[in-house]
């Protein structure tokens, strides 16, 4: 029998690289530097063609298939023996449709791509808090972006995907075309079939009001209660995060924060000045040491937070609340805070409700989040008793906050691997069940989050 490699190379067009090739530590290297994979080979795919080329040659040869496109959220993954890795990103056409306010974004395509297509409009995606995060993995986690509270998940904004399934079949899958496919993709994560093109509605907003607020660390007990309280009034229209952040002492941070640690707010409103003012004014009494929230285009949300847009090892971890308190602050404040040893660069605490909160009409199989915090926590890890102590600490982070924790948590939060029953219903797990078997019945494609039965 021929090589399934000499095979794929015949069929496929883009680049198969294999272990020991010249290229082979970049093309099997993903986004988050904390996970060293090693798949069996590499295909480096540029169309439809080529990625079912790809799974054509996994079924003929039993072997299993995983896709990324960055790789940000890939520590989930796990051992990828004998698991080829398919790789999109090469596949970043985006087109817009400006009077049906609608995008179309290729499985390779990150969000800086699309707010930089829809800005000229006026439009604005629900996209992720880093450019440079896939399009594709984002949405089918479900997708809370900094218009969340206002318009709900990105996954529920999808009108119609492109697909190769694990059976090798090419799809375009909607509303009223495979049905229970596009139930299940929108929010239940890409082990149901490989996506090569994404169709999503775009958003009225060009201008938000946006930026950050800094207090020594010191008084992150202070800073973040005054958030807190405010947050129980705010409209739908204001999304925000408080956070305690350590910015280590590298010469590419700018100088004011380099090596310092701070306690920060973040909001993002969508709704005029006036949306934002019982945020902003109850946090400003408490003179910040730099307050840079103002107008800036929506396109620009994505520079917020100010994650790196290099590929940078990380450790995280999440835990979705059923609500926050006075003790609830104390708590995170305790385990990350002044005095407590955290390696954690961040620990955040994001407010939630509003339209997450409320499941639309024809939602996808993770219709809202039942829950209105997450805290969630990251470290970078420089070595391995480095990533032992920041698994540990977010360990200690979760256990702290337990007795708050909600039913369910977030995909897109979520970075081991992990039982999806943890993020739907009872009943709707066992309907993805079904269409796992239906359109990928040999079990070809890898999951993140794999189901077991």
């Amino acid at each position: 029998m021929a090589s399934p490699y000499s095979e794929l190379r015949r069929r496929h067009r883009g680049r198969v690289v294999l272990p020991g090739e010249d290229g082979w530590d970049d093309a099997r290297r993903a986004w988050n530097l904390a996970n060293d994979q090693h798949p069996a080979a590499v295909a480096l795919c540029e169309s439809t063609e080529d990625v079912r080329a790809v799974v054509a040659t996994a079924n003929e040869h039993d072997l299993r298939v995983t896709v990324q496109s960055t790789g940000h959220n890939a520590t989930a993954a796990g051992p990828l023996t004998d698991t080829l890795l398919l790789r999109t990103s090469a596949m970043r056409g985006v087109s817009i449709d400006a009077g049906a306010r609608r995008a179309r974004a290729e499985g390779g395509a990150i969000w800086r791509d699309v707010t930089d297509a829809a800005a000229p409009h006026g439009l604005a995606a629900l996209a992720g808090s880093s450019p440079d995060v896939g399009v594709v993995g984002y949405t089918l986690g479900g997708g809370v972006s900094w218009m969340a509270r206002r318009y709900g998940l990105a996954a529920n904004h999808v009108t119609a995907m492109e697909v190769v399934t694990g059976d090798g079949r090419a799809l375009r899958v909607e509303r009223d075309e495979e049905p229970e496919l596009f139930w299940a993709l929108r929010g239940g994560g890409g082990g149901l079939a490989v996506v090569t093109a994404l169709e999503f509605a775009l958003v009225p907003v060009a201008e938000v009001v946006a930026g950050a607020l800094f207090w020594p660390w010191e008084r992150a007990e202070e800073v973040l209660e005054t958030w807190r309280r405010a947050t129980n009034e705010l409209p739908d229209t204001v999304d925000s995060l408080a956070a305690l952040v350590q910015v280590p002492p590298l010469p590419e941070m700018p100088e004011p924060f380099r090596g310092r640690s701070f306690a920060v707010v973040m909001a993002a409103a969508s709704g005029g000045p006036d949306s934002i003012a019982g945020l902003l004014e109850p946090l400003r009494a408490l003179e910040p040491e730099m307050d840079m929230v103002g107008p800036m285009p929506a396109s620009a949300l994505g520079q917020l937070k100010m994650d790196p847009e290099e590929p940078v090892p990380a450790i995280g971890g999440s835990v979705l609340l059923s609500d926050a308190t006075p003790e609830t602050v104390t708590e995170l404040v305790r385990v990350a805070g002044p005095g407590s040893g955290s390696p954690l660069l961040s620990v955040e605490l994001r407010h939630l409700g509003g339209a997450l909160a409320r499941r639309p009409e024809d939602a996808g199989v993770v219709g809202a989040i039942d829950g209105r915090y997450l805290a969630f926590g990251v470290g970078m890890p420089m070595d391995a008793d480095g990533a032992a102590a920041i698994h540990a600490h977010v360990a200690t982070m979760t256990d702290a906050l337990a007795r708050w924790k909600a039913d369910r948590s977030v995909m897109n939060f979520t970075e081991h691997s992990t039982d999806p029953r943890a993020f739907c219903a009872a009943g709707d797990y066992d309907r993805l069940v079904a269409v796992k078997r239906r359109y990928d019945p040999d079990d070809r494609l890898v999951a993140s989050h794999p189901m077991t039965s």
